[in-house]
């Protein structure tokens, strides 16, 4: 089938309706993630809130790269903390019904997923080269 996908246009400057500076840009960005805010919702926020449709077409870096210079990036990158948040929803689940098999079956799919994507953090050194996925401690990583 067909590679459609999203295409952003090349733009060396920020769109003429972003009256914003670099500065108050990325000091508003340290304000919402001190809020607890992750870097996926600080786009949206910024995008519906303050009209900024992509933070790198302002300040030339993305978020979370903003957030990292500034220390303040998650401990676990933000993909793999939703596969864990999802994995232990759905275990929470098999616990209250044991003869639910199409969950468990969502369940190893979903354990996989994360071992695989931990495996690619792990190669490019985002998690420590120790870090392992252990479900029965997963609940202690995403509270």
């Amino acid at each position: 089938k067909g590679i459609a996908r999203r295409c952003l246009p090349f733009r060396s400057r920020p769109p003429s309706w972003v009256q914003i500076s670099v500065d108050d840009l990325v000091e508003q960005i340290i304000k919402l993630a001190k809020k607890g805010a992750t870097p996926s919702s600080i786009g949206v926020i910024l995008r519906d809130n303050y009209g900024i449709p992509q933070v790198k077409g302002v300040t030339g870096s993305k978020i979370l790269r903003i957030l990292k210079k500034h220390s303040m990036a998650p401990a676990i990158p933000e993909d793999l903390y939703h596969l864990i948040k999802k994995a232990v929803n759905v275990r929470k689940h098999l616990n209250a019904t044991r003869k639910d098999t199409d969950s468990k079956f969502r369940l190893i799919m979903i354990e996989s997923r994360i071992h695989r994507l931990a495996r690619y953090y792990r190669k490019i050194k985002s998690l420590p080269p120790r870090w392992k996925y252990v479900s029965s401690k997963a609940d202690t990583l995403i509270s």
